[in-house]
């Protein structure tokens, strides 16, 4: 396990400060001066698990990003004990920063049971290992983005996860719209073992990681190289994940992503992650803001 893994298991490990209340600390965003919102969504889901029963897996959470996070002040997440039912239990969690809400979750825990199975089929992608590292492909990109250090920036964010685009990503073909589809690989830099080995956590880093990636099929559409560049202005609005068959989120999984539609200042992603033998773990959908900045006159 690097430094940079334990670093974000340690943001993870919330603090709790009295019952159901818990304290969280941050890292910003690489490109923008506000948290990442897919660690608010981690830790949120944190908060909710660590107030239901060993027994119970999560199953979905829907979320609401309202407002910036600021990644100098803590943020207080208070859970709401919706319902302790027989077979699901259901859990409220509010991220507070300076007196106001920035975020919102719900989440649904189910204890296990057996059921009716299918699934959609796998897309057929090269193995992971045949495609370049975020430290291989993103100096190649260098000359169009914001500055100089952006590339850094984003090597950093990036290094507690190894994510590998199956295709050209947004910043690669600026310019040039193609079929708003994105697939990329990951996995965590490092095995998890003893008590971070936790199904709750695996499910929590996958919130984490699904959030890096799921708007670029919305950039490709329309040729527009995304916030490395400058291109795109914008923010995710919400956020909605189904677990469906337990995970490990340090061997490799494919996120398969794509956009039905952008409008009214807003674009619909949606993404599936698969395990490596092709079982179908987790259904995400996204909505963000995404405008194109105004010229300067």
């Amino acid at each position: 396990m690097n430094d940079a893994l334990q670093g974000l298991l340690d943001l993870l490990d919330l603090e709790q400060i009295e019952e159901d209340i818990f304290r969280g600390t941050s890292d910003a965003a690489p490109l923008v001066p506000r948290v990442f919102g897919g660690q608010v969504a981690a830790q949120a889901l944190v908060a909710a698990g660590r107030t239901v029963p060993e027994d119970r897996s999560a199953h979905s959470l829907h979320a609401y990003f309202l407002r910036p996070g600021d990644p100098g002040a803590p943020i207080v997440y208070t859970v709401d004990r919706i319902r302790d039912g027989h077979s699901f239990t259901t859990r409220r969690v509010v991220a507070v920063q300076h007196g106001q809400a920035i975020f919102h979750l719900s989440a649904s825990f189910q204890l296990y049971e057996e059921g009716l199975e299918h699934q959609e089929r796998m897309p057929d992608v090269p193995d992971p290992l045949s495609l370049p590292t975020a430290e291989q492909l993103l100096p190649r990109y260098e000359h169009l983005f914001l500055g100089p250090g952006v590339t850094e920036r984003m090597l950093q964010a990036r290094a507690a996860v190894d994510l590998r685009y199956v295709d050209e990503p947004p910043f690669g073909s600026v310019g040039r719209p193609r079929e708003p589809k994105s697939q990329v690989w990951f996995r965590t830099n490092g095995k998890l073992d003893g008590i971070a080995d936790h199904p709750l956590l695996h499910v929590c880093l996958a919130t984490y990681v699904s959030d890096m990636t799921l708007l670029d099929s919305v950039l490709l559409a329309h040729g527009r190289g995304g916030w490395a560049v400058g291109d795109i202005v914008g923010a995710s609005l919400d956020h909605a994940m189904w677990f469906h068959r337990p995970f490990r989120v340090d061997d490799w999984l494919l996120y398969d992503q794509e956009s039905p539609s952008a409008s009214g200042g807003r674009g619909l992603a949606k993404g599936r992650i698969f395990t490596a033998d092709g079982r179908l773990a987790v259904s995400v959908i996204q909505e963000g803001v995404m405008r194109v900045p105004r010229e300067k006159k």
